[in-house]
Parts: C-alpha cells; sequence; structure tokens
C-alpha cells in the first residue's frame, strides 16, 4: 500500500481541534517508516492508530509488549474496516517508565458506524522504547 499524503492520525492531542492533518511523513510516518522512536505514550498510540489504517501488522507488532500481543495478530487482514478518525481525550504520564492515553478511534464495518473508547497503558522496555501492554474499554 502507497502511504498516505495526510497523516490518518490528524495530529490527534488532548483537547486539540485540527482542521488540516499533518503529512504522513513528518508525523506517523517518521515512525512507522522513518525508524525514529516515539518519544511519548502519545506519539506511540497515535502511530499505532495509524498503522491500524494502512495496515502494518509489523508496526504494531514492534511496539506491542511481547508478553501481551496476541500471536494471531493481522491488521491487514480485515479490509472491510474504515478508520474515520482518532481523538486523544487524555495524555497521563505516570512515572517516566508509564503512561497512560485515552482515546476514541472511530471507524465502519460492514456498513455501520462504531467507537473504541479505551484506556491503553504503555511502558518503556529496557531499550527506553515505549510499548503498547493492554487497555480498559471505556464504553
Amino acid at each position: 500500500m502507497n502511504p498516505p499524503v495526510e497523516c490518518p492520525c490528524g495530529g490527534a492531542s488532548p483537547g486539540a481541534s485540527v482542521e488540516h492533518a499533518p503529512s504522513y511523513a513528518q508525523c506517523c510516518g517518521r515512525f512507522i517508516e522513518g525508524g525514529e522512536a516515539p518519544a511519548t505514550a502519545m506519539e506511540l498510540m497515535r502511530s499505532r492508530y495509524t498503522a491500524y489504517v494502512i495496515g502494518d501488522t509489523a508496526y504494531l507488532r514492534d511496539t506491542w509488549a511481547d508478553a501481551t500481543c496476541p500471536p494471531g495478530l493481522d491488521a491487514s487482514a480485515d479490509s472491510s474496516t474504515r478508520w474515520l478518525g482518532l481523538q486523544i481525550k487524555r495524555h497521563t504520564p505516570i512515572d517516566s517508565n508509564h503512561a497512560e492515553v485515552e482515546f476514541v478511534a472511530r471507524y465502519k464495518t460492514g456498513g455501520r458506524a462504531h467507537r473504541l473508547h479505551e484506556t491503553s497503558r504503555f511502558e518503556r522496555d529496557d531499550a527506553g522504547r515505549w510499548r503498547y501492554i493492554d487497555g480498559d474499554p471505556r464504553d
């Protein structure tokens, strides 16, 4: 798949209203394709949303904690899901190695609109890279 011109995450940040999405290359593309490491759990959350949108299973696996990553994860398998947008509700650093991000991701599948509202937990690994641990659904 060719990378998008505008970043699917829309440059989402807590309370922000984004009229024009930043470019993919300058936003999440630098993490997904450029090898740069997200500096915060919120940047990782945004880039993981974008990876779901573009179907990049390898990036999702690479940013998921080994202990909690599902073995059958395949973001490219469900072409019937259309991601519609991401809103970050809250980014809470807990300490230097732990953080939570509350978000709402909107998507459509089978002609029906859905919302995924979750509080996600993130942790820095021994190499200092943020990893997704798990999340609690909010709705």
